[in-house]
């Protein structure tokens, strides 16, 4: 386990977010908004953690599921 948050702690809350960004966009079906994590990254810990080939990346949201992904090398 790399993470475990919830959106509640993110600096700003999903509907400011929605505001923001649709008064200056129009949003369509499909559409995402990138906002990155609530709190924790590699490289702010210490030691520094990073993905590497074989791990497996998982976001959930409660309610609608999960989705995973393999860390692959390019």
């Amino acid at each position: 386990m790399k993470q475990d948050s919830n959106t509640k702690y993110m600096i700003f809350d999903i509907p400011a977010l929605i505001a923001d960004i649709s008064s200056g966009m129009t949003f369509e079906p499909g559409d995402i908004i990138a906002t990155g994590t609530p709190e924790g990254v590699g490289a702010g810990m210490s030691p520094q953690e990073w993905l590497w080939p074989g791990d497996v990346v998982e976001a959930g949201v409660d309610g609608v599921g999960v989705i995973r992904h393999p860390v692959v090398a390019v």
